[in-house]
């Protein structure tokens, strides 16, 4: 089975994502993390990521779907997550056809539905061990009064730079332009199913559970 998750930055993406990995043996393609493993692996394709990256550009459509092909052509366990891909139309028609000429499909294309000053809220207001990578937030799961991460008892806390009011605007603006004309596009096919992402993450992932069970 094969599956994209779509939602902003910040809707839960990555933790269902490593869920599904971990509880139905699904491999996760993340394009970040696909691109940083290219980057050092020394094959053709890795010297074209990085001397694109050392460069400060921006990796086109083509090295991005060169490296999903390698991953298509390998084991599939129990099929793949496309994490972060497709960002764009073309990139969705790539995708498409890609998946077409190795035999395979798009399942369901699971839209993560959440509310912008929520979202806002929720990721402004997280921070996590910097021993450990508990998660914690100011409102929803502050520190025990003893200043000290449940998991590991560490007293070392850190925030994403990236996870303030401003910067997460700027990212959710980006997805709006690009990203969210996706989710028009797969209801069009058929594929679209749609969670609340800012459900509890067992609540998410039992949602997903069950769009995933119908087959």
């Amino acid at each position: 089975m094969n599956i994209i998750l779509l939602g902003p930055p910040g809707a839960g993406k990555g933790t269902q994502a490593k869920r599904l990995v971990d509880e139905r043996g699904m491999i996760q393609l993340s394009t970040g993390d696909m691109l940083r493993e290219a980057r050092t692996s020394g094959t053709e394709m890795g010297k074209k990521v990085a001397a694109v990256m050392d460069a400060g550009n921006l990796v086109t459509d083509e090295i991005v779907i060169g490296l999903i092909e390698e991953r298509l052509e390998g084991d599939n366990g129990a099929g793949f997550i496309f994490d972060g891909f497709p960002r764009t139309l073309a990139q969705a028609d790539a995708l498409g056809e890609l998946l077409a000429a190795h035999g395979a499909k798009l399942d369901h294309v699971i839209e993560m539905q959440v509310d912008d000053d929520a979202l806002v809220a929720r990721i402004t207001g997280r921070f996590t061990c910097a021993d450990c990578g508990e998660v914690y937030h100011d409102v929803t799961r502050p520190l025990p009064a003893d200043g000290k991460c449940v998991n590991c008892g560490s007293t070392e806390m850190k925030r994403r730079a990236d996870d303030n009011e401003e910067s997460l605007k700027t990212r959710l603006m980006a997805y709006y332009k690009q990203t969210s004309p996706l989710i028009g596009y797969y209801y069009a096919k058929g594929n679209l199913k749609s969670v609340d992402g800012l459900a509890s993450m067992d609540e998410v992932g039992a949602s997903i559970a069950a769009i995933l069970d119908q087959g």
